[in-house]
Protein backbone atom coordinates (compact mmCIF):
# COMPACT_ATOMS: atom_id res chain seq x y z
CA UNK A 1 0.00 0.00 0.00
CA UNK A 2 1.23 3.89 -0.11
CA UNK A 3 2.78 5.72 2.53
CA UNK A 4 0.22 8.67 2.98
CA UNK A 5 2.26 11.95 1.60
CA UNK A 6 3.58 14.37 4.68
CA UNK A 7 3.09 17.88 4.98
CA UNK A 8 6.29 19.96 4.75
CA UNK A 9 6.32 23.19 6.84
CA UNK A 10 5.45 25.06 4.08
CA UNK A 11 1.72 25.53 3.09
CA UNK A 12 2.55 24.89 -0.39
CA UNK A 13 4.90 21.98 0.05
CA UNK A 14 4.06 18.26 0.17
CA UNK A 15 6.50 15.62 -0.80
CA UNK A 16 4.71 12.96 -2.61
CA UNK A 17 5.02 9.05 -1.31
CA UNK A 18 7.30 6.59 -2.33
CA UNK A 19 6.32 3.76 -4.22
CA UNK A 20 7.00 1.08 -6.78
CA UNK A 21 4.48 0.84 -9.72
CA UNK A 22 2.00 -1.51 -8.21
CA UNK A 23 1.40 0.78 -5.13
CA UNK A 24 3.79 -2.02 -2.80
CA UNK A 25 6.23 0.05 -0.41
CA UNK A 26 9.30 0.24 -2.96
CA UNK A 27 13.15 -1.63 -1.71
CA UNK A 28 14.47 1.10 -2.35
CA UNK A 29 13.89 5.04 -1.48
CA UNK A 30 13.43 7.41 -4.57
CA UNK A 31 15.50 10.39 -4.66
CA UNK A 32 12.40 12.08 -6.26
CA UNK A 33 10.33 14.60 -4.28
CA UNK A 34 7.20 15.78 -5.82
CA UNK A 35 5.22 19.19 -4.02
CA UNK A 36 1.81 21.20 -4.79
CA UNK A 37 0.91 24.53 -4.53
CA UNK A 38 -2.52 23.28 -2.69
CA UNK A 39 -1.72 21.79 0.23
CA UNK A 40 -3.61 18.24 0.78
CA UNK A 41 -7.32 18.08 2.34
CA UNK A 42 -7.48 21.87 1.82
CA UNK A 43 -10.79 23.12 1.96
CA UNK A 44 -12.77 26.28 0.80
CA UNK A 45 -9.81 26.87 -2.17
CA UNK A 46 -11.00 29.88 -3.91
CA UNK A 47 -11.82 28.81 -7.60
CA UNK A 48 -9.31 31.45 -9.68
CA UNK A 49 -6.33 29.69 -7.52
CA UNK A 50 -4.61 27.33 -10.21
CA UNK A 51 -2.82 24.10 -9.52
CA UNK A 52 1.17 23.43 -9.76
CA UNK A 53 3.37 20.27 -9.61
CA UNK A 54 6.74 20.43 -9.07
CA UNK A 55 9.25 17.57 -8.75
CA UNK A 56 13.06 17.42 -7.45
CA UNK A 57 15.37 14.89 -7.82
CA UNK A 58 13.28 13.26 -10.91
CA UNK A 59 11.18 13.91 -13.79
CA UNK A 60 7.53 13.03 -14.05
CA UNK A 61 6.17 10.28 -15.99
CA UNK A 62 2.24 11.51 -15.57
CA UNK A 63 0.12 13.67 -13.78
CA UNK A 64 -3.51 13.41 -13.31
CA UNK A 65 -6.38 15.80 -11.53
CA UNK A 66 -9.71 14.48 -11.19
CA UNK A 67 -12.98 16.44 -10.59
CA UNK A 68 -16.34 15.45 -9.56
CA UNK A 69 -17.23 17.21 -13.12
CA UNK A 70 -14.46 16.14 -14.94
CA UNK A 71 -10.90 16.18 -15.49
CA UNK A 72 -8.60 19.47 -14.22
CA UNK A 73 -7.16 19.99 -17.12
CA UNK A 74 -2.65 20.83 -17.66
CA UNK A 75 0.32 20.21 -19.01
CA UNK A 76 3.72 18.82 -18.26
CA UNK A 77 6.61 21.08 -18.81
CA UNK A 78 9.13 20.36 -21.56
CA UNK A 79 11.58 19.12 -19.02
CA UNK A 80 9.06 17.55 -17.14
CA UNK A 81 9.96 18.45 -13.49
CA UNK A 82 6.91 20.70 -13.30
CA UNK A 83 2.67 20.24 -14.10
CA UNK A 84 0.39 23.37 -14.49
CA UNK A 85 -3.89 23.50 -14.72
CA UNK A 86 -4.49 25.11 -17.43
CA UNK A 87 -8.56 24.83 -16.73
CA UNK A 88 -10.10 26.50 -14.25
CA UNK A 89 -11.20 24.87 -10.44
CA UNK A 90 -15.33 24.78 -10.58
CA UNK A 91 -17.15 25.15 -7.35
CA UNK A 92 -17.96 22.59 -4.71
CA UNK A 93 -16.08 20.23 -6.11
CA UNK A 94 -13.73 17.74 -4.63
CA UNK A 95 -9.91 17.01 -6.43
CA UNK A 96 -7.96 13.91 -6.44
CA UNK A 97 -4.76 14.16 -7.52
CA UNK A 98 -2.11 11.98 -8.33
CA UNK A 99 0.96 12.56 -9.58
CA UNK A 100 3.59 9.94 -10.38
CA UNK A 101 7.62 10.89 -10.37
CA UNK A 102 11.15 8.76 -10.97
CA UNK A 103 14.62 9.47 -10.05
CA UNK A 104 17.40 8.67 -11.98
CA UNK A 105 17.69 5.82 -10.89
CA UNK A 106 14.35 4.58 -11.79
CA UNK A 107 13.00 4.69 -8.42
CA UNK A 108 9.31 5.73 -8.56
CA UNK A 109 7.41 8.05 -6.24
CA UNK A 110 3.81 8.44 -6.05
CA UNK A 111 1.83 11.70 -4.54
CA UNK A 112 -1.66 11.46 -4.22
CA UNK A 113 -3.25 14.36 -2.49
CA UNK A 114 -7.17 15.74 -2.58
CA UNK A 115 -8.63 19.22 -1.75
CA UNK A 116 -12.36 20.97 -2.37
CA UNK A 117 -13.37 24.30 -3.55
CA UNK A 118 -15.18 26.78 -2.02
CA UNK A 119 -19.09 26.68 -2.61
CA UNK A 120 -20.46 29.28 -4.45
CA UNK A 121 -24.53 30.11 -4.64
CA UNK A 122 -26.24 31.75 -7.48
CA UNK A 123 -25.78 35.36 -6.29
CA UNK A 124 -22.07 34.88 -5.67
CA UNK A 125 -21.23 33.77 -9.60
CA UNK A 126 -22.36 36.21 -12.18
CA UNK A 127 -23.49 34.35 -15.80
CA UNK A 128 -22.87 36.66 -19.32
CA UNK A 129 -25.55 36.90 -21.81
CA UNK A 130 -25.19 38.49 -25.37
CA UNK A 131 -26.67 41.07 -27.53
CA UNK A 132 -27.62 40.38 -30.80
CA UNK A 133 -28.20 36.82 -30.12
CA UNK A 134 -26.37 34.01 -31.21
CA UNK A 135 -26.64 34.14 -35.08
CA UNK A 136 -28.50 36.80 -35.89
CA UNK A 137 -27.71 39.36 -38.86
CA UNK A 138 -27.74 42.75 -37.48
CA UNK A 139 -27.22 46.20 -39.07
CA UNK A 140 -23.65 48.11 -39.21
CA UNK A 141 -24.03 50.31 -35.76
CA UNK A 142 -24.96 46.90 -33.77
CA UNK A 143 -22.24 47.01 -31.06
CA UNK A 144 -21.19 43.78 -28.88
CA UNK A 145 -23.17 43.59 -25.82
CA UNK A 146 -22.30 41.31 -23.09
CA UNK A 147 -24.83 41.71 -19.46
CA UNK A 148 -24.23 40.27 -16.59
CA UNK A 149 -26.96 38.78 -13.96
CA UNK A 150 -24.82 39.52 -10.66
CA UNK A 151 -23.09 43.60 -11.00
CA UNK A 152 -19.08 43.41 -11.70
CA UNK A 153 -17.19 45.40 -8.90
CA UNK A 154 -13.34 44.82 -10.56
CA UNK A 155 -14.68 45.04 -14.12
CA UNK A 156 -10.56 45.05 -15.33
CA UNK A 157 -10.30 41.22 -13.70
CA UNK A 158 -13.46 40.36 -16.18
CA UNK A 159 -12.27 42.57 -18.87
CA UNK A 160 -8.98 40.99 -19.52
CA UNK A 161 -11.45 37.72 -20.17
CA UNK A 162 -13.64 39.24 -22.73
CA UNK A 163 -12.74 39.31 -26.59
CA UNK A 164 -14.32 40.21 -29.41
CA UNK A 165 -12.84 39.34 -33.01
CA UNK A 166 -14.08 40.26 -36.57
CA UNK A 167 -13.52 38.68 -39.89
CA UNK A 168 -12.12 40.93 -41.64
CA UNK A 169 -10.58 42.19 -38.28
CA UNK A 170 -11.30 46.35 -37.59
CA UNK A 171 -10.21 48.17 -34.68
CA UNK A 172 -12.42 48.73 -31.87
CA UNK A 173 -12.80 49.40 -27.31
CA UNK A 174 -14.63 47.90 -24.71
CA UNK A 175 -16.68 50.52 -22.99
CA UNK A 176 -18.75 49.36 -19.78
CA UNK A 177 -22.28 51.67 -19.82
CA UNK A 178 -22.97 50.03 -16.06
CA UNK A 179 -21.72 47.57 -13.51
CA UNK A 180 -24.30 45.14 -15.48
CA UNK A 181 -23.24 45.86 -19.46
CA UNK A 182 -20.30 46.36 -21.64
CA UNK A 183 -20.28 46.74 -25.18
CA UNK A 184 -17.77 46.46 -27.95
CA UNK A 185 -18.14 48.81 -30.81
CA UNK A 186 -15.59 49.45 -33.85
CA UNK A 187 -13.85 52.88 -34.44
CA UNK A 188 -16.16 53.06 -37.33
CA UNK A 189 -19.53 51.47 -38.27
CA UNK A 190 -18.71 47.84 -39.13
CA UNK A 191 -17.79 47.01 -42.40
CA UNK A 192 -21.28 45.08 -44.35
CA UNK A 193 -20.73 41.34 -44.28
CA UNK A 194 -18.28 41.06 -41.35
CA UNK A 195 -18.24 37.76 -39.12
CA UNK A 196 -17.76 38.74 -35.34
CA UNK A 197 -17.12 36.48 -32.51
CA UNK A 198 -17.68 37.37 -28.88
CA UNK A 199 -16.00 35.23 -25.95
CA UNK A 200 -16.85 35.58 -22.30
CA UNK A 201 -14.10 33.33 -20.92
CA UNK A 202 -15.57 34.12 -17.49
CA UNK A 203 -15.44 30.35 -15.54
CA UNK A 204 -13.69 30.98 -12.07
CA UNK A 205 -12.25 34.72 -12.82
CA UNK A 206 -12.65 36.93 -10.01
CA UNK A 207 -15.13 40.01 -10.12
CA UNK A 208 -14.78 41.47 -7.01
CA UNK A 209 -16.69 41.98 -3.94
CA UNK A 210 -16.66 37.63 -3.55
CA UNK A 211 -18.29 37.37 -7.28
CA UNK A 212 -17.21 34.73 -9.87
CA UNK A 213 -17.77 34.23 -13.28
CA UNK A 214 -20.50 31.53 -13.74
CA UNK A 215 -19.64 30.13 -17.22
CA UNK A 216 -17.43 30.68 -20.44
CA UNK A 217 -19.89 31.85 -23.51
CA UNK A 218 -19.01 32.52 -26.69
CA UNK A 219 -21.40 33.80 -29.36
CA UNK A 220 -21.18 35.09 -32.74
CA UNK A 221 -22.87 36.95 -35.11
CA UNK A 222 -23.30 38.51 -38.65
CA UNK A 223 -23.22 42.10 -40.23
CA UNK A 224 -25.62 42.24 -43.22
CA UNK A 225 -25.69 44.79 -45.56
CA UNK A 226 -25.22 49.03 -44.93
CA UNK A 227 -28.39 50.70 -44.06
CA UNK A 228 -28.33 54.23 -43.24
CA UNK A 229 -31.07 56.53 -42.49
CA UNK A 230 -30.52 60.87 -42.23
CA UNK A 231 -33.37 62.89 -40.56
CA UNK A 232 -33.31 66.03 -41.00
CA UNK A 233 -35.95 67.53 -38.47
CA UNK A 234 -35.76 70.73 -40.20
CA UNK A 235 -36.72 69.71 -43.89
CA UNK A 236 -38.80 66.99 -42.20
CA UNK A 237 -37.16 64.56 -44.76
CA UNK A 238 -35.60 61.24 -43.97
CA UNK A 239 -33.19 59.77 -46.53
CA UNK A 240 -32.40 56.04 -46.82
CA UNK A 241 -28.83 54.83 -47.74
CA UNK A 242 -28.37 51.23 -48.34
CA UNK A 243 -24.76 50.60 -49.02
CA UNK A 244 -24.20 54.12 -49.52
CA UNK A 245 -26.97 54.28 -52.57
CA UNK A 246 -29.73 56.72 -51.48
CA UNK A 247 -32.97 54.57 -52.58
CA UNK A 248 -35.71 56.54 -50.94
CA UNK A 249 -36.33 59.53 -49.72
CA UNK A 250 -39.19 59.69 -47.02
CA UNK A 251 -41.35 62.50 -45.58
CA UNK A 252 -41.49 62.35 -42.25
CA UNK A 253 -42.60 64.88 -38.71
CA UNK A 254 -40.81 64.29 -35.72
CA UNK A 255 -41.47 65.80 -32.37
CA UNK A 256 -43.24 69.17 -31.70
CA UNK A 257 -40.94 71.85 -30.26
CA UNK A 258 -40.26 72.96 -27.67
CA UNK A 259 -42.02 70.80 -25.89
CA UNK A 260 -41.34 67.20 -27.45
CA UNK A 261 -38.03 68.03 -29.27
CA UNK A 262 -36.64 64.92 -30.88
CA UNK A 263 -33.05 64.02 -29.85
CA UNK A 264 -30.14 64.85 -32.10
CA UNK A 265 -27.44 62.39 -32.75
CA UNK A 266 -27.01 59.05 -33.95
CA UNK A 267 -29.70 55.96 -32.98
CA UNK A 268 -29.86 52.51 -33.56
CA UNK A 269 -32.84 49.99 -34.49
CA UNK A 270 -33.47 48.32 -31.09
CA UNK A 271 -36.64 46.19 -31.58
CA UNK A 272 -39.14 46.17 -34.40
CA UNK A 273 -42.51 45.70 -33.58
CA UNK A 274 -45.64 44.90 -36.40
CA UNK A 275 -47.88 46.11 -34.40
CA UNK A 276 -47.60 47.80 -30.91
CA UNK A 277 -50.18 49.78 -28.33
CA UNK A 278 -48.20 53.45 -27.51
CA UNK A 279 -49.64 54.86 -24.56
CA UNK A 280 -48.31 58.22 -23.04
CA UNK A 281 -48.53 57.25 -19.62
CA UNK A 282 -45.24 55.58 -20.27
CA UNK A 283 -43.35 58.65 -21.13
CA UNK A 284 -44.38 60.44 -18.37
CA UNK A 285 -47.81 62.02 -20.46
CA UNK A 286 -51.14 61.70 -18.61
CA UNK A 287 -53.22 59.50 -21.10
CA UNK A 288 -56.03 61.40 -19.91
CA UNK A 289 -54.56 64.91 -20.51
CA UNK A 290 -54.69 66.97 -23.45
CA UNK A 291 -51.52 66.07 -24.43
CA UNK A 292 -52.57 62.02 -23.80
CA UNK A 293 -52.83 59.45 -26.38
CA UNK A 294 -53.48 55.70 -25.92
CA UNK A 295 -53.28 54.35 -29.47
CA UNK A 296 -53.83 50.49 -30.33
CA UNK A 297 -52.22 48.66 -33.27
CA UNK A 298 -49.58 51.18 -34.30
CA UNK A 299 -48.06 49.55 -37.57
CA UNK A 300 -44.48 49.16 -38.31
CA UNK A 301 -42.65 50.20 -34.99
CA UNK A 302 -39.37 50.31 -34.84
CA UNK A 303 -37.83 51.56 -31.36
CA UNK A 304 -34.73 53.48 -31.38
CA UNK A 305 -34.55 54.90 -27.70
CA UNK A 306 -35.53 53.29 -24.33
CA UNK A 307 -37.10 56.66 -23.26
CA UNK A 308 -39.58 55.98 -25.97
CA UNK A 309 -38.59 57.48 -29.56
CA UNK A 310 -40.17 55.30 -32.40
CA UNK A 311 -40.16 55.21 -36.25
CA UNK A 312 -43.66 54.11 -36.96
CA UNK A 313 -46.59 54.87 -39.14
CA UNK A 314 -48.96 57.82 -38.57
CA UNK A 315 -51.30 57.95 -41.11
CA UNK A 316 -52.85 60.56 -38.74
CA UNK A 317 -50.41 63.15 -39.27
CA UNK A 318 -49.85 62.59 -42.49
CA UNK A 319 -50.41 66.31 -43.80
CA UNK A 320 -48.12 67.28 -41.76
CA UNK A 321 -45.36 65.00 -43.19
CA UNK A 322 -42.56 66.45 -45.13
CA UNK A 323 -43.78 69.84 -43.71
CA UNK A 324 -44.40 70.54 -40.09
CA UNK A 325 -43.48 68.76 -36.41
CA UNK A 326 -46.28 67.33 -34.44
CA UNK A 327 -45.48 63.97 -32.91
CA UNK A 328 -44.69 63.30 -29.24
CA UNK A 329 -41.16 62.87 -30.17
CA UNK A 330 -41.83 59.55 -32.73
CA UNK A 331 -40.52 60.07 -36.32
CA UNK A 332 -44.36 59.49 -38.25
CA UNK A 333 -44.69 58.81 -41.84
CA UNK A 334 -47.10 57.10 -44.13
CA UNK A 335 -48.56 53.62 -43.98
CA UNK A 336 -46.58 53.04 -47.18
CA UNK A 337 -43.88 54.08 -46.71
CA UNK A 338 -43.38 53.07 -42.67
CA UNK A 339 -44.24 49.33 -44.17
CA UNK A 340 -41.08 49.48 -46.94
CA UNK A 341 -38.85 51.28 -44.16
CA UNK A 342 -39.75 48.02 -41.96
CA UNK A 343 -39.15 45.57 -44.64
CA UNK A 344 -36.20 46.91 -44.99
CA UNK A 345 -34.84 47.11 -41.55
CA UNK A 346 -32.74 45.38 -39.31
CA UNK A 347 -32.07 45.39 -35.84
CA UNK A 348 -28.74 47.53 -35.78
CA UNK A 349 -29.42 49.72 -38.37
CA UNK A 350 -28.75 53.48 -37.91
CA UNK A 351 -30.32 56.43 -37.85
CA UNK A 352 -28.60 59.48 -37.54
CA UNK A 353 -31.11 62.96 -36.49
CA UNK A 354 -30.15 66.23 -37.05
CA UNK A 355 -31.77 69.75 -36.85
CA UNK A 356 -32.42 69.40 -32.77
CA UNK A 357 -30.73 70.43 -29.89
CA UNK A 358 -31.63 67.56 -27.55
CA UNK A 359 -28.82 65.54 -27.97
CA UNK A 360 -29.08 61.54 -27.79
CA UNK A 361 -27.30 59.76 -24.84
CA UNK A 362 -25.24 57.24 -24.52
CA UNK A 363 -27.32 54.98 -22.63
CA UNK A 364 -30.92 56.03 -24.11
CA UNK A 365 -31.01 53.03 -26.21
CA UNK A 366 -27.81 51.87 -27.94
CA UNK A 367 -26.20 55.57 -28.06
CA UNK A 368 -22.52 54.29 -28.33
CA UNK A 369 -22.26 56.10 -31.39
CA UNK A 370 -22.74 59.22 -29.97
CA UNK A 371 -18.94 59.60 -28.40
CA UNK A 372 -15.68 60.24 -30.22
CA UNK A 373 -13.82 57.03 -30.25
CA UNK A 374 -11.41 58.06 -28.03
CA UNK A 375 -13.51 58.96 -25.11
CA UNK A 376 -15.39 55.74 -25.73
CA UNK A 377 -12.16 53.73 -25.59
CA UNK A 378 -11.96 55.24 -22.21
CA UNK A 379 -14.59 53.21 -20.84
CA UNK A 380 -12.67 50.34 -20.60
CA UNK A 381 -11.87 49.35 -17.20
CA UNK A 382 -8.01 48.64 -19.12
CA UNK A 383 -7.87 51.96 -20.69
Amino acid sequence: MSVVSACSDSPKALTGSKSDPSGSPSASQSDAKITASIPADATDVKVNRSLRLNVDGGTFQTVSVAGTSGELQGALAGDKLSWQSSGRLQPGETYRVRGVAVDQDGHQTVYRSKFSTQNLSMDQQTFPSFFPLPGATVGVGMPAIIRFDVPIENKASIEKHLHVTSVPAQPGAFHWVSDTEVHWRPQNYWQPGTKVTVNADIDSIPAGNGIFGQKSRTSSFTIGRSMISKVNTKTDQMRVFQDGKLVRTIPITTGQQPKYTTRSGVKVIVEKYRKKRMNSETVGIDPNGPDGYNIAGVEYAMRITYSGEFLHAAPWSVGSQGHANVSHGCTGMSTANAAWLYGQTLIGDVVEYSGTDKPMTLTNGIGDWNLPFDQYAAGSALS
